[in-house]
């Protein structure tokens, strides 16, 4: 089947399944540039069901995984058919997106993929792929802060079992997650990246608790997990014993290559067009100056995205390169606030009923989350500086010691 011949196919199966399935539109207005969600939880749980509902209805007519093998269910369809799947889906479905469903299928199911045993895939795949299962991740904690591999979650060995105590935090869609990919210390007598191993760990486990965290911008996507006494059994150990951190880089390179799953989130520059068009402010020579700095951001988003396409198409493996995506999404989200401010003035903090105005409100307060989230700009740029340009490493007050070593110096537990 060529390309155009798979294209009006796949429109025509999109238009269907959307009507078939009642999908409209987020707002009344269909004006969305939230960053992250304002839900309410009941209203929150009817959106990720809408999404499994769809994912559920793509997979079963092949569409859920084409770019995926065979044997877990996908259709070995290639990057090109699955981005032109994803355009159609984006233009004619409405469900605006949810990171916890984004986390699941881009970053722990190609996880699990590439590291997990045969059980684990045949267990995991198929149900996350359908949309039958949600994972989050629990890496970071209070006390590592940016430094990810400082993390302090204990795993004990307990015969067949691991016995997990510890604190995880700013976990995306937690509360509403059946599994978590885990990352706990299991030798604190080894520098801090060698004695960390990976598991795959569910939520409704006694000991494990979830608390939502409510944010600035209103929702409460973020949540602090506490693990204490939670048994976890062997055969849910993802990769070897004391080499998490190598599952810890792989998910986290899916994550920095990801820009085309979060391209939609947010506000955009054809919003912020209609937005100053209606409030007679396109005429402005530092609104068009600020809106021409949002849409070269986007082109070059677009042309970054076909260069990663390129590259993945030869065979290549996530990269540094991921780290540069990442800083750059994130500059074109701080642009589109900047724009925001200028265009709307005051309308940004106080609802005066005009439509497409005080929703601003939502990606201004929000955008500021992803310059922290799936590591900071300052970790973003010391990837680039060390990895692709061969700059030296940062000084390491603990380069050398074992993790419980260097603990023990800062007075940290």
């Amino acid at each position: 089947m060529s390309p155009s011949e798979f294209e009006t196919r796949a429109r025509a199966w999109v238009g269907d399944a959307v009507a078939r399935l009642g999908f409209t539109a987020a707002t009344d207005d269909g004006f969305d540039v939230s960053v992250f969600h304002d839900l309410s939880t009941d209203a929150e749980l009817a959106l990720l069901d809408r999404h499994r509902a769809w994912q559920r209805e793509k997979f079963a007519a092949g569409y859920g995984a084409l770019a995926w093998p065979a044997e877990y269910g996908g259709a070995d369809a290639g990057t090109d058919i699955a981005e032109a799947f994803a355009r159609i889906e984006n233009e004619l479905c409405p469900l605006p997106p949810h990171e916890l469903v984004s986390v699941t299928l881009h970053l722990i199911a190609p996880t699990i993929r590439l590291l997990g045993t045969e059980d684990q895939k045949r267990q995991f795949l198929p149900a996350m792929l359908g949309g039958e299962l949600l994972a989050c991740q629990l890496f970071s904690e209070p006390a590592a802060g940016s430094d990810l591999a400082d993390l302090g979650t204990r795993a004990v060995r307990d015969g067949d079992d691991w016995i997990v105590s510890g604190q995880k935090v700013w976990t995306s869609g937690a509360q509403f997650a059946e599994w978590g990919e885990l990352l706990a210390r299991t030798d604190p007598d080894q520098p801090k990246h060698a004695g960390i191993t990976a598991f795959l760990v569910p939520l409704d486990a006694p000991g494990v608790e979830v608390r939502p965290i409510r944010q600035m911008s209103g929702g409460n996507s973020f949540n602090e997990v506490f693990l204490d006494n939670v048994r976890i059994p062997d055969r849910h150990r993802l990769g070897e014993v004391g080499q998490g951190w190598s599952v810890a880089l792989t998910t986290l390179a899916f994550e920095r290559e990801g820009g085309s799953n979060t391209a939609g989130i947010g506000g955009q520059f054809t919003q912020l067009v209609d937005t100053a068009r209606r409030l007679g402010r396109d005429t402005d020579p530092r609104v068009r100056e600020q809106l021409a700095r949002v849409y070269l951001r986007q082109q070059l988003a677009t042309v970054d995205q076909l260069r990663d396409r390129q590259a993945r198409d030869g065979g290549a493996a996530p990269s540094a390169i991921g780290s540069i995506r990442k800083i750059q999404w994130v500059d074109k989200l701080a642009a589109v606030s900047t724009a925001a401010r200028t265009v709307l003035g005051r309308s940004l903090v106080a609802d005066t009923g005009v439509p497409g105005t005080y929703a601003w409100n939502a990606h201004v307060l929000g955008a500021p989350g992803y310059s922290i989230a799936g590591g900071s700009d300052q970790i973003q740029r010391n990837i680039v500086a060390e990895r692709l340009l061969g700059l030296p490493a940062e000084p390491r007050a603990d380069r050398g010691l074992t993790w419980r070593e260097a603990r023990s110096r800062t007075g940290a537990h």
